[in-house]
């Protein structure tokens, strides 16, 4: 099967991204992937070139099981770049991947529409709030990608409060960075101020997924995250964004919108790193 929708028109510089914004059902990858399929299936009838999907949107969070889980996510990971392959669209977002040492890597993946992996990044910052370090081997490595909309980095959920990171990324030429997130109450203002003032400091698109629903986290109990997926745009604006229910958001943005704010605000020129102890 090989199913397309209407792409771009005749402006190279605009690209179309869906961001499905799902609630997620602990435990079972093949029932979330199912459901990952109809929002697929729907973005490349939309017309979009890229497809986001939440932080470990297969799985969720049940820590004790996600050894076990990340082993069954070899199948998982060829039905994903089978879909990419047979929508003719890039798919995002994280999952459990096995490393080499046998432990868990919170992986955000970018997929190709020939069904390729084109990047892989591991979580770096891990959340200890929420003693994600217990169950999860942290990545050592940052992941740019030169995708057909230009240079785009890749991060994941806590990411978000490390400003390093994405300045890493800006200056690696990076237009756009990408950020599965599960991101709960009750730090829905957080969220906001973070994705916006990223996106504005950097001067770059930030295409934040985040998922809905509730989930048991053992001792934590019940986690509710707030939905409120976004595209920021470089000047801070809002593209789209959601609300705190199950839904594909659908945007066109235009690169041209990365050289307008550039070369109208000249922060890069205008950074003083001798200045800076980093």
């Amino acid at each position: 099967m090989n199913v397309t929708g209407p792409k771009r028109g005749s402006d190279e510089r605009t690209y179309t991204i869906s961001l499905a914004q799902l609630e997620v059902v602990p435990s079972h990858p093949e029932e979330n992937l199912e459901k990952g399929e109809g929002f697929i299936a729907e973005a490349a009838r939309r017309g979009s070139d890229l497809v986001c999907f939440p932080e470990m949107w297969t799985t969720g969070f049940p820590w004790e099981k996600m050894g076990e889980l990340a082993r069954r996510h070899a199948c998982i990971l060829d039905s994903l770049c089978s879909l990419a392959r047979d929508y003719h669209i890039w798919i995002n977002g994280s999952l459990p991947v096995l490393t080499g040492r046998g432990r868990v890597a919170n992986t955000s993946l970018l997929i190709d529409p020939e069904g390729q992996m084109a990047g892989t990044y591991r979580k770096a910052h891990l959340f200890s709030l929420f003693h994600e370090e217990q169950f999860i081997e942290a990545g050592n490595a940052l992941c740019l990608v030169d995708a057909p909309w230009g240079r785009t980095g890749l991060s994941i959920c806590y990411d978000i409060r490390f400003p390093e990171l994405y300045r890493t990324y800006a200056l690696k030429g990076a237009g756009i960075v990408l950020l599965p997130a599960a991101f709960p109450c009750p730090r829905l203002s957080h969220w906001k101020v973070l994705c916006r003032a990223r996106a504005v400091e950097n001067q770059i698109f930030l295409v934040a997924t985040n998922r809905v629903g509730s989930e048991e986290l053992g001792s934590e109990g019940e986690v509710t995250y707030f939905g409120s997926s976004v595209i920021i745009d470089p000047w801070g604006d809002p593209v789209v964004e959601g609300g705190d229910t199950e839904e594909l958001l659908t945007a066109t943005i235009d690169l041209a919108r990365l050289d307008e704010v550039r070369s109208s605000m000249r922060v890069f020129a205008d950074r003083r790193p001798d200045l800076y102890e980093l």
